[in-house]
């Protein structure tokens, strides 16, 4: 068993590709719905990376507030505000980013140039995502009157966020990965 792990390094990190591509696809292809374009909108309006993206005013920035839908939820005047907002378009945008970012990981099974970059952009998403757990109240239990709240209790929108820890570890495998493909050529 250990000499067959030892001498599977290589298939192991193509699966990993392969495991980045599907969650990139999954989670980018579902960018293009409402759910879940509404539901990064507290992550990109706290963003100094992203905020300048929506239509929102800095000073109307916590405006996504009393515009949240519910997953599932339909409130018209809740979709005319996102609309106005940029909230869709940029979710659009951001979608297609990121399934590019996966098709590109799964090509560096083949093309090392573009596994490394693919796997030096899938670190930089994941670092960007990772800023959320500083920029964005909502991954923190808020103080409702329990024990547990702010540092160190992550809400469900923190738990989400401190997974992007796994793939910013797949993207510098990637990466190292290819450039050692690129050098042993």
């Amino acid at each position: 068993m250990i000499e067959f792990l030892a001498h599977s390094q290589k298939n192991f990190i193509h699966i990993l590709r392969v495991s980045v591509f599907i969650v990139m696809a999954w989670i980018g292809g579902l960018k293009a719905f409402h759910y879940e374009a509404e539901g990064i909108i507290p992550f990109v309006a706290n963003s100094p990376f992203m905020s300048f993206f929506l239509n929102t005013k800095s000073s109307d920035a916590d405006n996504y507030k009393f515009h949240k839908n519910k997953e599932g939820e339909w409130i018209p005047a809740n979709v005319k505000w996102h609309e106005a907002n940029g909230t869709y378009v940029f979710s659009y945008a951001l979608g297609s980013f990121i399934v590019g970012i996966g098709i590109l990981v799964v090509l560096g099974i083949f093309y090392p140039k573009i596994g490394l970059l693919s796997g030096i952009l899938t670190a930089g998403m994941s670092i960007v995502t990772l800023s959320f757990l500083i920029t964005t109240p909502e991954t923190w239990v808020p103080d409702l009157g329990g024990p547990d709240h702010g540092f160190p209790f992550l809400s469900g929108a923190g738990r989400l966020v401190i997974k992007d820890m796994i793939m910013l570890g797949a993207g510098l495998v990637i990466a190292s990965d290819s450039a050692k493909s690129i050098l042993s050529r």
